[in-house]
């Protein structure tokens, strides 16, 4: 397998575990304590390989930046999912976040982008887009899901860069994730005080899936930016819409429309031409 193909491959599988974890939050009664757990339980998870791999010497300024804008990401993050359903405002996120992402890329790092990746990521962010069509969305919800997509787009093109400059990326990715899960993660749950209690005592177990699946999923994101280009890459990713819908659909009881299954449609499309692109 070559070294696009394997890291197509690790986005896909990043995409997937990425629905499952969003599936996790929006079912959580009370989201911030929801995702205080995930992310401390992803933090818990890592430690342990802390102490068998190197510091991530050059990459501490991108960890800040990458913290600084995940705590912006999951603040509004959590906004959105109290104001919409999640085949409404989880598209939304996720179709503007690749345009950015690209154009950060390209403008800040002249990151390489062709032709082709240009077709399939305006396909993907069509697509995933076109599946919120039909839903209502109020204007603030709407405003928390763009800015929830801006930071996608920030953090992405800064742990791209971050994994790239540090020593190895599982080195980024441990770090990575101890940073966010013991500082965003804390200060929600001290925010929340005893809420998040009574919400560790019945949701740990689903803390401790979605964290789990929290690691795998951007930790192998990671990974494949370390070795590809970051506009095809986060296009791609954004496949998990796709797995997104299905647990909305059959998990959540959301419903589901013409609109969204031809936006399904352009999504697998696009995927197809990134992968082909590489």
């Amino acid at each position: 397998m070559s070294v696009a193909l394997a890291a197509s491959v690790m986005v896909v599988v990043s995409g997937a575990a990425h629905a499952v974890v969003n599936a996790i939050l929006k079912s959580g009664r009370d989201k911030m304590s929801s995702r205080a757990l995930i992310d401390g339980f992803s933090a818990v998870l890592v430690l342990p390989a802390a102490f068998f791999l190197p510091l991530p010497h050059h990459a501490w300024g991108w960890l800040a930046a990458s913290a600084a804008i995940h705590l912006v990401y999951l603040f509004s993050l959590i906004k959105a999912f109290e104001g919409a359903d999640m085949m409404v405002a989880y598209p939304v996120i996720r179709g503007v976040a690749p345009v950015l992402t690209a154009v950060a890329a390209v403008g800040l790092f002249n990151e390489p982008i062709n032709p082709a990746v240009t077709a399939g990521v305006a396909l993907v962010s069509g697509g995933v887009l076109s599946t919120a069509l039909g839903r209502h969305m109020g204007a603030s919800t709407l405003a928390w899901s763009l800015l929830t997509g801006a930071s996608i787009a920030l953090y992405t093109v800064a742990d791209a860069q971050g994994v790239r400059a540090a020593p190895s990326a599982p080195s980024y990715i441990v770090w990575s994730f101890l940073t966010v899960g013991g500082a965003i993660g804390g200060a929600f749950a001290l925010w929340r005080g005893p809420v998040f209690i009574a919400a560790a005592r019945s949701q740990w177990r689903p803390g401790v899936i979605a964290g789990a699946c929290s690691v795998l999923s951007y930790g192998l994101a990671l990974w494949a930016f370390r070795l590809g280009a970051t506009p095809r890459l986060a296009a791609l990713r954004e496949t998990s819409i796709l797995f997104g819908v299905v647990i909305a659909i059959f998990f959540l009881k959301e419903r589901a429309t013409p609109a969204r299954l031809a936006g399904i449609a352009l999504i697998a499309v696009g995927a197809g031409v990134l992968i082909a692109s590489a």
